[in-house]
Formats: C-alpha cells, structure tokens, sequence
C-alpha cells in the first residue's frame, strides 16, 4: 500500500496555523502521496458546467466561474467532461484539450481556478456510448440496442489507443498550469462501461471478470503517470455502484479501489449511478446524508490512498463527521457550491448557515439538472439566483443552448 504522508513539513504546518481558529478536521490540510498538498478537505467536485462555446474551447464565463469558486474558500475544483478529441463528448458545451486548442484560454482558467491558494484540476472524459448522439457516433466496450441507447463497440486496436489520448490531455494540462487531473471512470462513461458487466460484454483481455475489465483503467493510469511525471496529482472518479441492475456491484468496486492502491494513483474520488436513459440520479435522490460515506468507510480498509467522497453532502456537520470519523479524507461538494460559492469561507468562520437545497414540484427527467446547471450560469455571469419557479424557463434555456451549440459543434468538427 502506498503511505499516506503526515503532514510535517514547513508549508504544512503554515497552512494549519492559516486554520488555527477552527478545530474541525475539516480546515485542516491534507497532503496527497506525489506530495501535493490542499489547503483544507473540501472540494468542488466534477460537474458538466456547460459553459464551452461549442467549439470545444474555454469561454469568459468559465474563468469568471472557477475564480469565484476559488475565491470562496475551497481547496480543490475539478473542471468536468474534457474531452482529448470532439468524437465522444458528453454535451455539446465540454472543453476539448488536445494539439489543437488554443493554449492562451485555458492558461487562463489555470490561472483563475487557482486563485486563493486553490487547486483546479481538469477531469479527463470520454463519454463512450453515452456520448452525444447528435454529436457524436457512440461506441462503447460491446455494441447495444437499448431504449435510448445504441451504440457500436471499440475495435481492440482502437481501445489500445485510448491510454495515449487520456495521456496527451493530461500532459497539456500540466503545461498549460493546473494543478492535476481526474481519470473519468464512474458514472456511465467510457471507463465506467468497462468497468460495468451491464455495458461490458467483450469476450477478449478487456471483458469477463472485474480483473479483465479494469484493465483499461489500470492501464490509462500507468500511461498518464508516466507522462506527467511523480510529482502531477492524478485522481481517480469511481463509481461505489451503478445503482443498475446487472450493473457494477460494490465488491467488485473495492477490487478496483485494492487494484488502484498498487498504482500511482494520489486520490479515488467516490461516488455513484450512471447517466444511463431512465436510470434515478444519484444527485436527485431522497434523503439527507451524504450517499457513498458508508462504502467510503469499506473502501479504506483497502487502500492507503486518499479518499475523496461526493454526493449528498448538505451541511457543514454532515462533512466534519464524514472527515473526522475517517469516512473521508476530502469532501466533495457539487450542488451544494451552486447554491452558495461562499460555503467553505462561512463553514471555516464558524458561521453554521447551510444552503437551502429548492424543492421541486414533479420536475421532469433532467429538468432538475437543468436548473443547476443554469444557475451556474447566473454564478459565472455574475447575475442573481434562480428560484424553482423558474425550472421550466431554466429548461427551456438549457436546450435552446446546447441546441445551439451542437450545430456550432457539427460545422466545427464535422461529426
């Protein structure tokens, strides 16, 4: 297993004393194993902003969005669904970053993600057969012909490709300032297909049993580590469960959280539930606690690598018991920084306001992630708050853009 440094250094020890006023675990800092280290446990985490101009590149919004959120307090935002080709994206507003963007742009969201002393790091995405089919022409591991969801299947000489494409993002990312990156592998996509038996029905090296199937993601983090060198932080997303049917099970999880503890790996981010057409949302799931702190806590008796956990945190007693019972080592934050940017200044200052989470009155499927995902708008456009009243206005902007932009998209890359 690998070692978890305790936190001794100079920097450090500064950064405890910055956060002398609060006893909680959770303003304390937290040092990864390549040596990096955060400034508190609470993060921002992945989500598909939606602010790409289509053409794949970084917009104004973005920068404005990051720096805001790196200025209320947090130690981490991670950028969701970049893309390393215009082949497979999630939406038509992801960021694409290979040899062809311009590096000035997203130098600038380097720059603004990492204000106050924050980390921003990109999520390297690959929708696989989740991919935009207006867009796109889904593939995944095994062709399908589902209510929702076709898709063909990667040749083996394709998925042999796929480390080095993962690999080359992560390489400009390094270059272009930010402080890490996150290997997509849970919620439906490309590495969450091969990961899951439901999407997975190959018959060769990259299909069977959870050892056969987690090879790709083993071998996409060897290759990125190996060209991003042992000092860039590289964190893993994964799924606890599919939440389906058929689809990954939490014992096959913690195989992959104990096969991970033998690679370079710096953080697992947990979470849970695809995307998939018809399947419940994790995120507009019934309850108040937070979702996977329970699987997180069976997660650490496999591996010595921090812990982040994101979904259904609330509440700032809902992270400092998540963090100072050793369910956690990091918070993940997602809706919860939507509402209110501020939220880790207020929490670390003592002030115990949580966000007021809207209700809803029998919203559609993805009309709720609609409303966030416009609100996050207002945030980076400066603009006021949303009411839930407005969900079917929010609705109707959200796919009168992307609508927009996938024609933007279309003539851009001829996809």
């Amino acid at each position: 297993m690998i070692a978890l440094c305790k936190y001794s250094t100079s920097e450090c020890e500064s950064f405890a004393k910055m956060n002398a006023s609060s006893k909680s675990g959770l303003f304390q800092p937290l040092r990864l194993p390549c040596g990096v280290i955060f400034k508190n446990r609470i993060a921002k985490s992945a989500m598909s902003d939606s602010l790409g101009d289509g053409h794949g590149s970084v917009t104004d919004d973005q920068i404005r969005l990051y720096r805001r959120w790196a200025q209320g307090g947090l130690a981490l935002s991670v950028v969701g669904e970049v893309q390393a080709t215009p082949h497979f994206p999630e939406k038509p507003g992801n960021l694409v970053l290979n040899d062809h963007s311009a590096p000035q742009a997203f130098k600038s969201l380097a720059r603004a993600g990492s204000t106050n002393n924050a980390h921003l790091w990109l999520q390297l995405g690959h929708a696989g057969a989740m991919s935009d089919s207006l867009i796109s022409r889904p593939k995944g591991p095994s062709e399908l012909h589902l209510d929702g969801l076709v898709c063909g299947a990667f040749s083996l000489e394709e998925i042999r490709r796929l480390p080095e494409e993962f690999a080359r993002t992560a390489v400009l990312a390094k270059q272009f300032g930010f402080g890490g990156v996150e290997i997509h592998a849970a919620h439906g996509f490309l590495l969450s297909q091969f990961l899951s038996p439901l999407f997975n029905k190959r018959m060769d090296a990259y299909g069977g049993g959870v050892k056969n199937r987690m090879r790709l993601l083993l071998e996409v983090v060897d290759c990125v580590r190996q060209a991003v060198g042992p000092n860039f932080p590289i964190g893993i997303k994964l799924n606890s469960t599919d939440q389906l049917k058929g689809g990954l099970r939490q014992d096959e999880a913690l195989a992959i959280v104990a096969a991970l503890d033998d690679t370079s790996t710096d953080l697992i981010d947990i979470s849970g539930g695809t995307y998939f057409p018809g399947a419940p949302s994790s995120s507009d799931r019934a309850g108040s606690g937070p979702y996977f702190a329970e699987f997180a806590k069976r997660a650490k008796t496999k591996t010595d690598i921090p812990l982040m956990v994101t979904g259904g945190f609330k509440t700032a007693q809902q992270a400092m018991t998540a963090i100072e019972d050793g369910q956690a080592d990091l918070v993940g934050l997602a809706r919860a920084l939507i509402l209110d940017p501020e939220l880790p200044k207020k929490w670390q200052t003592g002030n115990s306001d949580n966000p007021e989470f809207p209700l809803f009155d029998n919203p559609p499927e993805g009309g709720v992630t609609a409303w966030y995902t416009m609100q996050i708008t207002r945030i980076a456009q400066q603009g006021g708050d949303l009411s839930p009243e407005d969900l079917p206005d929010a609705i109707e902007a959200y796919e009168a853009r992307d609508q927009k932009r996938r024609e933007t998209w279309n003539r851009a890359f001829g996809t």
